[in-house]
């Protein structure tokens, strides 16, 4: 090796031994995002908080709380507050000079924990040289100040303060979250979750665990009919069949007609309303129709697979073959059915489809695998998605590990081999990549996987015992309703339960904790997102508006910093013009969960593991150089 490489090969190990000894980046939690892009964008562009925490810790004797809160919504809404500054003939040249100067002193605060080199990547090209230029000013007072002060002036009359202070402010935005962790359900109820995954696709550094409506696209998207169904009846039911439609390019034409031809008008059918749009006469009577026309061949396609893997032991849901005229007989008891539409069910065939419904679900299927924005998204779902993931001694998991009664991990079995605990979560996702990888195989044993994750008892994303979406269209009787949840929901409230489950995905208990969501947490009645004396925190605060009447927040936010772990409860977010105009921020209040007396560095965390390791083995690299160079010299 020449004395180049060596150098460089030193160099390299200083480099990993200095970065290991900086504090560690700013991880970001957000959980059930259900669609709600605006409330989501606006929390990523506001650090769930983070940014304006900055601004006063800098700018408090100088600006009052209302010149903050404009200054923060500038860095938050850069294009949008410059276009009203332009037009109130507001952005003069002492306030573009002022506020760069102030936006300066924001990049070099945010920057300071992070080498330059990767402050650098994440300098926008176009101004690359001139900001790390200004970021690192260290002889400000002396020779080059006026240098300095002419590359801002220079800027200004070239009018190109408008793009510099937009570049500033994504600078920002970009240096306070250096991970985002997303903990499931990034689809259905709320009307963008494609504007979700494509902000997600852009985003610097991101991980996903799915979530139980995550799977369900996932599914249809690797050929199961009856997660197709699933997704097809949730956005009926919602209100959202232009998702659909206008963001993925499915032609619901055909599905239209078949609704119409068969089924009428059923008021209990009514789609959910809709707090995004109004729906017209004609898109409701579309989605009351479609919710029926759907639901039956759900129920036809789940019983398919029920029937062809008793090992998934599910055939207390085969439901079609126990109707009696207007009767669903159950244990020998009969409950009256409601808003029946079973006119397309054969009472000698209950399960199977008809020409038409297979015609349609099959061409809508091609239609949903074909549709390049979705292969787009599920693409990168699988590439950053996974069950559960480890990362600096935390557990992030959507749903549950299932547990019995008494704290066993429940066992599961498929096909003659029994699962659990985290075996179990690794199982389905190898079926979920094997199922991926041969979508267009639509390979039934694979897909018959995912849907089970849906719905199945066993499943880590489900985590109840049988859902009842059939008793909740069809009977009126409530106690049919119930759907009894995996004994993992009670029991994560004891201490001893999470440092068993941490234990089990080899994470240091004393240390760790799971991050859960899944679970909307009712504040208004009480609950704590803070279970098990800290080892277990659920973050579903109701992103969803669906949910935000029951929860009374608008969504949790977890940061966890160098110096430890703090909730960030949000009010609900509003609409993004009105938050513009009126400057109003959504973070409600800060909770400290764990406050570290010496900060974390990145040798703490999963990160510094690896580029301990890496470090390791270039020592060991430079050592049997310098021996090999030993031995060349004596021979």
């Amino acid at each position: 090796m020449t004395e180049q490489s060596r150098d460089e090969l030193i160099a390299e190990i200083v480099n990993l031994e200095a970065i290991l000894n900086l504090p560690k980046g700013t991880e970001h939690f957000v959980s059930d995002l259900h669609g709600e892009f605006e409330a989501f964008d606006h929390i990523l562009r506001n650090g769930s908080g983070s940014i304006k925490e900055k601004v006063r810790m800098i700018f408090a004797k100088e600006l009052s709380d209302d010149e903050i809160a404009s200054l923060c919504f500038l860095i938050y809404y850069p294009e949008e507050k410059l276009i009203r500054l332009k037009q109130k003939q507001l952005l003069t040249f002492d306030f573009s000079k002022r506020t760069i100067q102030q936006l300066l002193d924001l990049v070099r605060f945010c920057s300071c924990k992070y080498t330059r080199s990767k402050v650098r990547k994440a300098l926008p090209k176009n101004y690359a040289y001139i900001l790390e230029e200004l970021i690192y000013p260290y002889d400000q007072n002396a020779d080059k100040q006026d240098y300095y002060e002419q590359i801002i002036d220079k800027i200004i009359s070239l009018r190109e303060a408008e793009v510099f202070i937009t570049s500033l402010c994504y600078l920002i935005q970009r240096l306070v979250i250096d991970h985002l962790h997303v903990i499931g359900d990034i689809y259905d109820r709320g009307p963008e979750p494609d504007k979700i995954m494509d902000k997600l696709i852009a985003y610097h550094s991101v991980d996903i665990q799915f979530g139980n409506h995550d799977i369900i696209w996932l599914g249809a998207f690797c050929g199961s009919k009856a997660c197709l169904a699933n997704v097809l009846r949730i956005c009926a039911r919602y209100g959202n069949l232009d998702l659909l439609e206008e963001s993925y390019g499915i032609n619901l034409t055909g599905l239209r007609k078949f609704s119409r031809k068969y089924y009428k008008d059923n008021l209990q059918f009514q789609p959910k309303k809709n707090p995004y749009r109004h729906l017209t006469e004609e898109e409701k009577i579309d989605s009351m129709l479609i919710q029926q026309a759907i639901t039956i061949i759900q129920q036809k396609l789940e019983g398919q697979i029920i029937l062809r893997r008793p090992d998934f032991a599910m055939t207390d849901r085969l439901l079609l073959d126990k109707i009696d005229g207007n009767s669903l007989i159950l244990d020998s008891t009969a409950y009256s059915l409601v808003n029946s539409c079973f006119q397309t069910v054969d009472p000698h065939s209950p399960f199977s489809l008809s020409e038409e419904e297979d015609a349609l679900i099959s061409e809508l299927m091609s239609q949903f695998q074909h549709s390049e924005r979705l292969a787009k998204h599920m693409s990168f779902l699988m590439k950053k998605g996974s069950l559960y993931h480890v990362y600096n001694q935390n557990l992030l998991i959507h749903g549950c590990i299932p547990l019995n009664t008494d704290g066993s991990f429940q066992k599961v079995s498929f096909k003659g081999q029994s699962y659990s605990g985290k075996k179990l979560l690794d199982y389905f996702d190898h079926a979920i990549t094997a199922a991926f990888t041969n979508r267009f195989r639509q390979v039934e044993e694979l897909t018959d996987i995912i849907w089970y994750l849906w719905c199945g008892e066993g499943s880590s994303l489900f985590g109840k015992k049988a859902m009842k979406t059939f008793e909740r269209y069809f009977c009126s009787e409530s106690e049919l309703h119930v759907e009894e949840k995996n004994a993992y929901y009670y029991l994560r409230e004891q201490k001893e339960t999470c440092m068993k489950l941490l234990e089990e995905f080899d994470i240091n208990p004393v240390i760790g904790c799971i991050i859960n969501g899944h679970t909307p947490i009712k504040l208004k009645k009480g609950e704590t997102p803070i279970k098990a004396e800290g080892k277990m925190l659920v973050i579903d605060g109701g992103f969803s508006k669906s949910y935000q009447k029951v929860t009374g927040i608008g969504g949790y936010t977890l940061i966890y910093n160098s110096y430890g772990m703090h909730l960030a409860a949000h009010k609900p977010f509003t609409e993004k013009n009105s938050a513009i105009a009126n400057n109003d921020d959504i973070v409600s209040s800060r909770q400290i969960i764990d406050r570290r007396n010496n900060r974390i560095k990145v040798l703490d965390t999963s990160i510094g593991a690896r580029l301990k390791l890496e470090a390791y083995q270039l020592q060991q690299y430079l050592s049997k150089m310098a021996d090999t160079t030993l031995i060349q010299k004596q021979e």
